[in-house]
């Protein structure tokens, strides 16, 4: 798709229609990291140096052990890495010196602010992607790492990843998946999100047999420097970095009111208030929910006059403050 000044667009609606993965192989090819990429890694660590901010962050170090996989320790009493305050330059450098090392630490720099960290980058490295294409403002990532494993887990907004240096394959899975993934812990996880607790490198489909099914439905994108991959919200997705150097820049979104609540709150009190009720109870909520939740959003209160709708009206700001005032009376009776 070309835009009115002729640069080339990724057609964010007709993704979001699809609903489904969809690698864009090459849009990125002239970024000039890419092009740096392309000569080398020294090269593209160059490049990015050019526009360090000199800000700390949190970069995650863990064992040749590991195989490059972050992840919870043998008895997940804890996790496999450590993490530690660095700069972008002494990390870099880090890198740079044990990239041959075949007993090298796994090294990555993840989730870093994009403008804050390196202020500028994405200005002629990545997409045009903005409020107004996306329907809310986009948070902009910068990904950087030798040889590392991201373990199966979801994000719960939309996904655009831009490849930028080194090959990365990922591996996604639908979200009507997640029982045969068989997740781990809701907290602690590895990243912000509960992982799955199969090594996809290696599954042991004796203790996780439902496995092979999730398997049959996995999409797998195997992606060069300028590649783009979009995925929906709560897609399961594996990310294996396959070079020694590897740098990917991304963004999420949702277009939703920025009042929305997030549903892992709902999610959390739905273990406290549902999951242990009696089975009838349990099926008579779901119609409840069908009704309230997942049905038409103006159906519960369509036959009510506009004075009497109160909750069940379309939310707004407002709204969303007195529902959630009303929640918390009620959560800390």
């Amino acid at each position: 798709m070309i835009d009115a000044t002729g640069m080339e667009v990724i057609p964010v609606a007709d993704l979001l229609a699809q609903g489904e993965p969809t690698i864009l192989q090459g849009f990125g090819r002239d970024w000039p990291l890419v092009r740096a990429g392309q000569d080398g890694a020294a090269a593209a660590m160059e490049y990015l140096r050019g526009f360090d901010a000199g800000h700390r962050m949190v970069g995650y170090t863990g064992g040749a052990a590991i195989g490059g996989r972050f992840f919870y320790n043998a008895d997940i009493t804890g996790l496999n890495f450590t993490a530690e305050q660095v700069t972008l330059a002494d990390y870099l450098a880090r890198m740079a010196s044990t990239a041959d090392d075949p007993a090298a630490p796994a090294l990555y720099l993840g989730s870093a602010d994009l403008d804050t960290f390196l202020p500028g980058l994405r200005t002629a490295n990545g997409p045009r992607l903005d409020a107004a294409t996306l329907g809310a403002e986009p948070v902009a990532s910068i990904w950087i790492g030798n040889r590392t494993i991201a373990a199966t887990h979801y994000d719960m907004s939309n996904n655009i990843a831009c490849c930028m240096v080194g090959r990365r394959r990922f591996t996604l899975f639908p979200p009507d998946q997640v029982a045969n993934l068989y997740p781990g812990p809701l907290e602690p996880t590895p990243g912000g999100q509960v992982v799955s607790m199969v090594d996809l490198r290696e599954p042991d489909l004796a203790r996780y047999p439902r496995f092979a099914t999730a398997l049959a439905h996995a999409q797998v994108a195997e992606m060069e420097p300028g590649d783009v991959l979009f995925y929906p919200a709560l897609w399961w997705h594996n990310v294996a970095a396959l070079d020694p150097f590897n740098a990917m820049i991304n963004y999420w979104w949702n277009p939703v009111p920025r009042f929305a609540d997030t549903p892992m709150n709902t999610l959390l009190h739905g273990l406290l208030s549902l999951r242990d009720r009696p089975e009838a109870e349990k099926q008579a909520w779901r119609a409840m929910f069908d009704y309230y939740v997942w049905g038409p959003p103006d159906l519960p209160a369509a036959h009510l006059p506009e004075h009497a709708r109160g909750a069940l009206a379309p939310l707004d700001e407002p709204g969303a403050r007195r529902l959630r005032a009303r929640l918390l009376q009620k959560l800390n009776r």
